[in-house]
């Protein structure tokens, strides 16, 4: 048996050992877009594009990510789509090699990317929010509810006239949701079995006409994460899983991170938010190329 030195390799391998080298992941929503590259297995120039529609949404970013990233398209070895957005996709991306995959294995597959994280729950927050099993090898869509970044924006027009979430969230530092949340402390002189005393009772339990849009900005994006994160507990009771990876934009919100940490001190699980949290579904559909599971061509 003879060994190639890397040179040779190339040589005789040519045109392929040095292009068709990237994996481009694509988690298409009803009008954002995210895309991501894997080229031999890191991250590469995560992108986020907006538009009025999936398919103009899909187009566009897929064509700016190759333009600002000056990738050609003869070094795109594989397009992988997922999303709701992806079902309205019927022909390849621009001749390339174009296949679409179930959006709760993205979902696992990306949760997973160098975690370390064998055994885990997937938290994806999007418009609502959907929890994904990873035990091993084995993915399952486990349940979701209907409450995630829809519910926020909604509430925050109706309450607040406002649907832009980065003011709401920015709004919110301001405020103190303790002053529209009835808390056990509100109601009972000593904490209760497994909830101290700083624990909620009702949600907007406290609010009334005085209160000031500060608070009701924290008391709407607390309401939703703490729905979330309460929801992902119970979703765990039959199995032996305490790790949970959140992903998805509410990650963004610069009140996820406490709000998580203190639902996991109270029920002793934890909760991680990788690095690319909002791009991991985009990550896991490239992943499934890689891995050849859940492949379905265009």
């Amino acid at each position: 048996m003879y060994e190639l030195s890397p040179g040779v390799f190339v040589l005789l391998h040519g045109f392929n050992a040095v292009r068709k080298v990237m994996i481009i992941g694509i988690d298409v929503g009803g009008s954002t877009t995210k895309i991501v590259g894997i080229d031999r297995g890191c991250v590469k120039y995560p992108m986020f594009v907006k538009a009025n529609d999936p398919v103009t949404s899909l187009f566009g970013a897929f064509g700016k990510y190759l333009y600002d990233n000056s990738i050609p398209l003869a070094d795109v070895e594989q397009v992988m789509l997922t999303g709701v957005g992806s079902s309205y996709i019927r022909q390849p991306l621009y001749g390339l090699p174009t296949a679409r995959t179930d959006e709760f294995i993205a979902n696992g597959l990306g949760a997973q990317y160098v975690t370390d994280l064998h055994n885990l729950i997937v938290v994806s927050m999007g418009t609502g929010t959907s929890f994904v099993q990873v035990e091993g090898e084995q993915i399952r869509h486990i349940g979701g509810i209907g409450i995630g970044g829809g519910t926020l924006i909604g509430l925050s027009r109706l309450l607040l006239q406002t649907s832009d979430i980065l003011w709401v969230a920015e709004l919110a530092r301001k405020g103190d949701a303790e002053n529209v949340d009835l808390l056990i402390q509100d109601i009972c002189k000593t904490s209760l079995p497994g909830l101290p005393l700083h624990a909620t009772a009702a949600l907007f339990g406290k609010a009334d006409n005085n209160v000031r849009p500060e608070d009701v900005a924290s008391g709407l994006i607390h309401m939703v994460l703490q729905s979330i994160g309460q929801a992902a507990v119970l979703a765990s009771l039959n199995s032996d899983i305490r790790d949970f990876v959140l992903i998805g934009n509410l990650t963004r919100l610069p009140q996820c991170e406490q709000v998580f940490r203190t639902i996991g001190a109270m029920y002793g699980v934890r909760f991680l938010i990788p690095e690319y949290a909002e791009y991991r579904t985009a990550i896991g559909a490239a992943l499934t190329h890689i891995k050849q599971i859940a492949i379905h061509p265009v």
